[in-house]
């Protein structure tokens, strides 16, 4: 159980791009007592080497499917880079096939092994609900699913969109907040610059350009780095932001607010991602949509057309894998 900045967290996929530079983030921090590295090679080296680092959290690393139990029981946070990246030859839907095969098996670990953990998945492609939808599907039959403790995490987008708001206005962008909420891919994330704190004003073709820059911005990564891979650095670095965000809020820290991927009543979606403020269980009140721009409203009603289609399309596929 989790006691004051003693936490015990694991990491799902801790060898591969994301996995790596995600373990060393929250090897780092404070808030972390305990450090359970899995993926199904390298986990071992990839341990030994972040045990060596002069802070608190001690680091085991667990390889293979018959290690998985091991390495999630008592965990109070569980973080979910794992999955593969699209290979060349490969369709998008061999990459959902096989992504959504890894992320049933981590759920039916999770559901029997740390039911009440915080489940933070980053795993590829989260553009779609169905990393979020298994969880749902396999802790329910398991009679442990609880939708305040299920994430899918879209902070990137939130980084992102500080990131460049901060740099087109000269700010700092530690002091930047833009609420992104949505999708996680393309039309379906909407940067909600009108609710940005400070407040900022931007003319209408330079919100648009801003707007397409956020969207777009995994494009921008994969272009430059010209076939070696799309956004690994900037995703730990989210992924360590919103793990941070939960573990400040299960120690009782007050008023940490998150946009996240979830189960959702704010519009038509089944899920949608939205400012959450985090508390001791999980989500403690969904904030919605808050006060939309009328350039917002319109983004949103396109978003969610694409957004049922891929809650249909997520549907279909876990009813036929079951």
């Amino acid at each position: 159980a989790l006691s004051r900045n003693n936490a015990k967290v694991a990491v799902l996929g801790a060898s591969g791009g994301i996995g790596q530079p995600l373990s060393l983030l929250l090897k780092n921090s404070p808030l972390v007592g305990e450090l359970s590295l899995f993926d199904i090679a390298h986990t071992p080296g990839v341990a030994a080497d972040l045990s060596h680092i002069e802070t608190r959290a001690r680091v085991t690393g667990y390889m293979g499917p018959d290690q998985l139990n091991d390495a999630l029981k008592g965990c109070d946070v569980v973080v979910i880079p794992a999955g593969v990246p699209r290979k060349p030859g490969m369709t998008r839907d061999d990459l959902f096939n096989t992504n959504a095969t890894i992320v049933a098996t981590l759920a039916d670990a999770c559901a029997r092994n740390c039911p009440e953990a915080m489940i933070c998945i980053i795993a590829n492609p989260v553009s779609t609900p169905v990393p979020v939808m298994w969880f749902e599907i396999v802790m329910k039959k398991y009679g442990v699913y609880n939708p305040n403790r299920v994430f899918g995490v879209t902070t990137l987008d939130i980084v992102r969109a500080n990131a460049f708001v901060a740099e087109l206005k000269g700010l700092d962008p530690a002091r930047v907040n833009v609420p992104v909420i949505g999708g996680h891919a393309g039309k379906t994330i909407i940067p909600l610059i009108s609710q940005a704190t400070p407040k900022v004003e931007f003319p209408a073709d330079q919100l648009s350009a801003l707007t397409a820059r956020i969207q777009d911005a995994g494009t921008e990564v994969v272009k430059a780095k010209a076939g070696a891979g799309s956004a690994t650095l900037s995703m730990a670095y989210a992924g360590a932001r919103f793990t941070f965000s939960i573990l400040d809020a299960m120690n009782g820290k007050e008023g940490v607010v998150e946009c996240a991927y979830v189960r959702s009543e704010e519009t038509e979606c089944k899920y949608f991602s939205t400012p959450l403020l985090l508390g001791k269980q999980g989500i403690e009140k969904n904030l919605g949509l808050g006060k939309l721009s009328a350039f917002e409203e319109k983004l949103v009603a396109e978003a969610i057309g694409e957004l049922k289609g891929s809650i249909k399309k997520g549907e279909d596929f876990v009813a036929n894998m079951k």
